[in-house]
């Protein structure tokens, strides 16, 4: 009889929250702090929306994230809001439209001094979805 153990996950950062605060920001926090090369990363992003990848969408809803659908450095840029490693704006180079549900979907984060996180940085708690204004 084989005895199944799960693997042990990673500790990481997950995403509390995500919210526009312009018509092309997204004001994103996590939990904890992170590495800030990792979360800085604009390819460890993806935008999901319930039209298609259009707007700031890279993906669309029954699309698997893969990285030739993660946003790209031309479609927009991150940067920290303050130093606490836990508060960053993606800025983009076009508008979110306005009434689309878009989805906030960061991967491969890590905490802040740590490398390697190879999963999700959302979880059933996270407010990653808004609706474009």
């Amino acid at each position: 009889m084989f005895t199944y153990y799960p693997r042990q996950m990673v500790a990481h950062p997950i995403l509390l929250e995500a919210r526009q605060i312009s018509s092309n920001q997204i004001l994103m926090t996590y939990d904890k702090p992170t590495d800030l090369a990792s979360a800085t990363n604009v390819s460890n992003y993806w935008i999901r929306s319930n039209m298609g990848p259009v707007g700031i969408a890279s993906v669309g809803m029954k699309e698997a994230l893969m990285a030739e659908n993660a946003i790209r450095p031309d479609m927009g840029m991150i940067a920290p809001v303050d130093n606490s490693k836990m508060r960053f704006v993606i800025t983009f180079r076009v508008n979110a439209m306005q009434g689309v549900m878009y989805t906030v979907l960061p991967c491969f984060v890590n905490l802040e001094g740590m490398s390697g996180f190879m999963g999700e940085n959302w979880g059933p708690n996270s407010k990653n979805m808004f609706i474009g204004m």
